[in-house]
C-alpha cells in the first residue's frame, strides 16, 4: 500500500535531501530558522465521512497544517502524514486520500517525505506534521501585537461554520428517513405485511442510498467547509508591499478565541467593530435560514482558515490598497479589555466560544 501512495512522488525543495524510502528523511536548512506544526484529525470529532469524501478529507488534512506554517509567516516545504485506518478502508480509498494530500501539497510545492501506517479498531484517525523555513527576522509571533496597531483579516469569516450547519442539517434528514423506513419494515413484519409491501420497501432503500441533497446556490460554503485553502497568497502580498505583520495567527477556532489568543499573549486589548467584519452574502443569508446571529457565526464559527494579523498604524495605506484583506479594528491598552463594538455602538466583552477539542470528554 505504501508503495502505491507515494509511487511518483518527487521532491520540489532542495531542504529535502532524502525523502520516503528510508528510516528517515534527510533535511538540511542552513542559516535559516525551521517551522514545525502538527494536527491530529479524528473521525467523529473533526470530520465525519457521512458527508467528506476522502480526497477531500486528504486536502483539507494538508492544507489545515500549511496554513499554520504561513501563519507564522514562513515557507511550507515538506509534511509527513501518518494514518490509522480500519479494515472497512480499501487500498483505493487511501489512493483518494493521497490524491487530496498530493493536491494540497502541489498547490503550495510541498514535497510528501514520509510518514507512518497503522491499523485502528475506532475509526480513521491522521496525524500530520508540516516543515517549513523562514529567516530569523521574518518570524512572526502572537506575542508582537502593540497599542495602536490595527487588526487586520483576510478574505470572509463565517462561511465554513455555516457549509457545516448545511451538511449537519442534510445528514441529519437522511438518517431521520432510514429511521422511519426500519420502523415501517419492523411494523410490517410484526403485523405480516412485509411479503406484500417488499418492493416498496426496496425502492424506498434504493432511494435513500442514492440520497443527494440540493445545495444549489450554497456551493461556497461547502467549499469552504470541505476545502479550505491556506493563504499563501495573503503571505506573498504583504512581502511585496513591505508589510510585516506584528502577530499573526491563522482562523481555525474562530475569531473571538484567536483575538483573545493574540492579546493574552501580547499583552494588550482590541476592540473590533462587528460593521468591519467580512462576511459573504451566502453565509448570510445561510445564517438568517437557520435563525442564526450572522456576527455569532463569524465571531465563534471557525474553521475558515484566514489570516488574523496586526500591523503598525503606519501600514495603513498599504494595507488599504490590499486586495482581499479587511481592516476590523485595532489594538489597546491591556487594562481596556477585549470588546467587540456593535453596529449601534455599544461594547460587548469577547468571550472564546468557538471551537474547543476537548469540551465533550468527560
Amino acid at each position: 500500500m505504501i508503495e502505491r501512495l507515494t509511487k511518483g512522488l518527487s521532491i520540489k525543495n532542495d531542504s529535502t535531501k532524502y525523502g520516503v524510502g528510508d528510516d528517515c528523511t534527510v533535511l538540511h536548512y542552513p542559516d535559516t530558522e525551521v517551522l514545525v506544526t502538527t494536527d491530529m484529525l479524528m473521525e467523529g470529532v473533526h470530520f465525519d465521512l457521512t458527508y467528506i469524501d476522502l480526497q477531500h478529507l486528504g486536502y483539507k488534512s494538508a492544507m489545515v497544517n500549511i496554513s499554520d506554517i504561513f501563519a507564522m509567516n514562513g515557507t511550507p516545504r515538506q509534511v509527513t502524514v501518518s494514518i490509522a485506518l480500519s479494515k472497512r478502508f480499501s487500498v483505493e480509498d487511501m489512493e483518494q486520500f493521497y490524491e487530496g494530500l498530493r493536491m494540497a501539497c502541489d498547490k503550495w510545492n510541498v514535497d510528501i517525505v514520509g510518514g507512518d501506517t497503522t491499523s485502528s479498531l475506532t475509526g480513521l484517525a491522521i496525524s500530520i506534521t508540516c516543515i517549513g523555513d523562514a529567516p530569523k527576522e521574518d518570524i512572526v509571533y502572537r506575542n508582537g501585537a502593540k497599542d495602536t496597531d490595527l487588526i487586520c483579516v483576510s478574505g470572509d469569516l463565517g462561511a465554513a461554520y455555516m457549509g457545516l450547519q448545511l451538511l449537519e442539517r442534510e445528514k441529519s434528514v437522511y438518517y431521520q428517513q432510514i429511521d422511519e423506513l426500519n420502523q415501517k419494515i419492523k411494523q410490517s413484519k410484526a403485523d405480516g405485511t412485509f411479503e406484500q409491501q417488499s418492493e416498496k420497501f426496496r425502492m424506498q432503500s434504493s432511494l435513500l442510498k442514492d440520497f443527494q441533497p440540493d445545495f444549489a446556490g450554497k456551493e461556497y460554503l461547502l467549499q469552504r467547509q470541505l476545502k479550505p485553502d491556506a493563504r499563501g497568497d495573503i503571505i506573498q502580498l504583504l512581502r511585496e508591499a513591505h508589510i510585516r505583520p506584528t502577530s499573526m495567527m491563522d482562523i481555525s477556532d474562530g475569531l473571538s478565541s484567536e483575538l483573545l489568543h493574540i492579546c493574552k499573549q501580547s499583552g494588550v486589548g482590541c476592540r473590533v467593530y462587528e460593521k468591519n467584519i467580512p462576511i459573504d452574502y451566502q453565509t448570510a443569508v445561510a445564517a438568517e435560514e437557520f435563525n442564526m446571529n450572522v456576527t455569532t457565526c463569524a465571531m465563534n464559527g471557525g474553521e475558515d482558515y484566514e489570516l488574523l494579523f496586526t500591523v503598525p498604524i503606519g501600514d495603513y495605506e498599504k494595507i488599504e490598497a490590499l486586495e482581499d484583506v479587511k481592516l476590523i479594528g485595532h489594538i489597546t491598552r491591556g487594562e481596556l479589555g477585549s470588546k467587540l463594538v456593535s453596529r449601534d455602538g455599544n461594547e460587548f466583552e469577547i468571550t472564546a466560544q468557538g471551537w474547543n477539542p476537548l469540551k465533550n470528554c468527560n
